[in-house]
């Protein structure tokens, strides 16, 4: 609680030549009379409830990414940023010891500019080494073998980040095979590709005579399949030089062997015909994978229609595509207005004539034994124009649905239907491709048709 007391100020002798005498004396009597009054007040502080945190001040939202610094090799944990500098520019230590030096010099604010101006790295070395020497300290807490370790102490970053998108097991049983065969970068590449790769081919040809664990046969089954690929194109000269290529390389006995049969010819007939009758009934159903179609070695061309089209519109698209001249120039017979390109599946790669895809928007219209989708998800069937003929019962077909355009039957309900001949035979069905990783073939797709 405090007090104010106000106090009359002395008359004022107001002294002007526009005031006469009356009015000066009214104005000193009137400030004379002025008395003194108090003002108390209780001052009563805030409650918490009430109280306001002012607003921070306005802060620069843009901060510049800075790594976190690799834990550095004891002797550099000291050292200021011209002595990390001096190490870098000069190579004053192993490569996978002045590596952590980078980023911690990127976390104090040099961009990889600078370094590559003072140091003379660039910066897609800065990278290699900073990746390289991560996947180095992988190897040494999995306890790799010292040989195999000491095969980077004078070099081999560039290989070391070829495997960097392996997991550390993968990684330790890859280093000590392209060690062991010393692989070059691109060589080593192929393999870490490999090795990622075959667990999604479950479905291919010969796969179960692989096995994943070892990087040899990983890289194996690669070449396997390229040879497979170049088989069913009729580049037979392509097909002997990816067998040997497979035949260099691979580890396990049982891959060994089935190298072996296909360089040797050794095929059972009857085998390979019931598999291609049973391929052709079963009709497989392939999951695309981002980027699958850049990656293939082999590629094919359809001309595409939409299922609401009649029957008319798949016989009038083009029959034939192929490249011509020196530079592989796509040629159609005819203009047409929509293609796919999709990789060269053993289904469809030698579909050289009457090969089209028809598009559905919405998968459910097929017919599967259950109902697999809740949700609609486009398709593409590939049906062989070239046979007709409704021949097998477990068969699939392509026919005019009326008012509903194309739409795929099985053999026996056409035949009931007293239909012998179709618009086409199914061969495969296409999912599109979505962002996480799926096999691409599934055993309970191919039984799912009705």
């Amino acid at each position: 609680m405090f007090s104010i007391t106000v106090n009359p100020p002395n008359p004022l002798n107001f002294s002007s030549p526009f005031l006469g005498s009356g009015q000066r004396s009214n104005v000193t009597r009137s400030l004379s009379n002025t008395k003194t009054f108090s003002i108390s007040a209780l001052i009563i502080p805030p409650s918490s409830s009430s109280s306001r945190t002012p607003p921070p001040p306005p802060q620069n939202v843009y901060q510049p990414f800075r790594p976190p610094p690799s834990p550095l090799p004891p002797k550099f944990r000291n050292l200021d940023a011209n002595a990390r500098l001096e190490i870098l520019t000069n190579r004053l230590a192993a490569w996978f010891e002045y590596a952590p030096l980078i980023p911690s010099l990127l976390q104090e604010g040099f961009t990889s500019d600078i370094l590559e101006e003072i140091t003379g790295i660039t910066g897609i070395e800065q990278n290699r080494l900073v990746v390289a020497a991560k996947v180095r300290e992988t190897l040494v807490e999995l306890n790799v073998d010292p040989q195999v370790l000491g095969f980077f102490d004078n070099g081999g970053a560039e290989l070391l980040y070829e495997i960097r998108s392996l997991s550390n097991q993968q990684r330790a049983a890859a280093a000590r095979y392209f060690v062991e065969r010393e692989f070059d970068g691109k060589k080593t590449g192929e393999l870490a590709k490999a090795i990622k790769d075959f667990p999604k081919r479950r479905e291919d040809k010969g796969w179960e005579s692989f096995d994943g664990l070892l990087p040899g046969d990983c890289l194996a089954f690669m070449y396997y399949r390229q040879a497979q690929e170049h088989f069913i194109v009729s580049s037979e000269e392509q097909r002997k030089a990816a067998l040997q290529r497979a035949m260099e390389v691979v580890e396990s006995e049982s891959g060994r062997l089935r190298v072996l049969e296909d360089i040797e010819g050794k095929k059972d007939g009857a085998k390979d015909a019931e598999s291609a009758v049973e391929e052709i009934v079963r009709v497989p159903v392939v999951r695309m994978m981002v980027g699958e179609v850049a990656e293939a070695n082999v590629v094919v061309i359809f001309p595409v229609c939409k299922a609401g089209e009649s029957e008319v519109s798949v016989e009038d698209a083009p029959w034939e595509c192929g490249t011509k001249g020196e530079f592989g120039v796509m040629e159609a017979e005819k203009g047409w207005a929509r293609w796919v390109v999709l990789p060269g599946w053993e289904p469809v790669a030698g579909l050289r004539r009457g090969g089209v895809v028809v598009e559905y928007k919405d998968a459910r219209v097929l017919p599967w034994r259950v109902n697999r989708w809740s949700k609609e998800e486009p398709i593409l069937v590939i049906a062989d124009r070239g046979r007709k003929e409704v021949a097998a019962d477990d068969g699939f077909y392509l026919v005019p649905g009326g008012d509903v355009g194309l739409k795929v039957e099985r053999g026996l309900a056409l035949k009931e239907s007293g239909v012998t001949e179709s618009s086409g035979t199914v061969v495969l069905v296409v999912r599109p491709p979505k962002e996480k990783d799926d096999y691409q073939l599934i055993d309970d797709d191919i039984e799912d048709w009705e």
